[in-house]
């Protein structure tokens, strides 16, 4: 995987983030903090553009499920000096089960996780009508291309500062960022149920997925070109398996063209 030069894509977020939020006459961020490397990397970014007393955090756990997260996140939290006046602690757990039983009371867990995510979102945008504060975003280039995220969900934001980076080039910035150990260090996790990790899901890791996206979406490589270098055939149909089922996401809504008035 091609190394970024992580000095030069911090300078340049931090100068994108400022005049971002210049340009749209807000001063406060909101941030999502899940106790991750993606959400404490966009918010160390943030800080370093708009300053820690313009920086809210908010932590929204679904009650004891991701203990470790709420944990993390404040981790993140002490380590940017944060004010513990700007933390919004919200527990998702009654609205997201007053939600779910309301629509379906044998709702799976995949449904009920889309349900939690999406609640996330409106807790969020309703703090930010509170407060005029802009929603920054803490999405990766990854998550992105393989569809992985709630749509109305975790995508939602004002400001995404990571969405063109990839996964591991996130942890580069977030090692010269020097983020706390333990936030580099640890499994991803959406924390949707117990047990679940991202690349758990996927069937490969993130270093593996990154390489091939790379060939595919920015050298525009086919699957046979990457196969012939030697890319493993079945890691290799998986996360084609993943792109196809994900890239209607990014062609949603749907609209008839023709119809056009202008």
């Amino acid at each position: 995987m091609k190394r970024i030069d992580a000095k030069k894509t911090v300078k340049d977020l931090v100068e994108f983030v400022k005049i971002s939020f210049q340009k749209e006459g807000y001063t406060k961020a909101l941030v999502g903090l899940s106790g991750g490397v993606d959400s404490a990397t966009s918010c160390a970014l943030v800080v370093a553009a708009l300053g820690k007393n313009n920086v809210y955090p908010v932590l929204m756990p679904y009650g004891s499920l991701n203990n470790q997260g709420t944990k993390d996140a404040k981790i993140v939290i002490n380590w940017l000096h944060l004010p513990k006046a700007h933390i919004h602690l919200v527990d998702m757990k009654p609205m997201v089960d007053a939600a779910a039983s309301s629509i379906d009371q044998a709702m799976d867990e995949g449904r009920k996780g889309n349900i939690m995510v999406r609640m996330r979102m409106i807790v969020l945008f309703d703090l930010s009508k509170k407060m005029r504060a802009l929603v920054v975003g803490t999405e990766n280039r990854t998550e992105h291309l393989l569809g992985y995220y709630t749509r109305f969900g975790d995508e939602a934001s004002d400001v995404e500062p990571l969405r063109h980076l990839y996964k591991t080039q996130v942890y580069e910035l977030a090692s010269l960022l020097k983020l706390p150990n333990r936030i580099i260090t640890k499994v991803p996790t959406a924390g949707l149920w117990v047990g679940q990790t991202d690349e758990g899901e996927f069937g490969f890791t993130y270093k593996e997925v990154d390489e091939v996206l790379l060939l595919h979406v920015d050298k525009h490589l086919s699957k046979k070109e990457i196969l012939a270098k030697g890319y493993d055939p079945k890691m290799t149909e998986r996360i084609w398996w993943w792109i196809l089922k994900g890239s209607f996401k990014d062609r949603t809504p749907l609209i008839l063209e023709s119809l056009r008035l202008v």
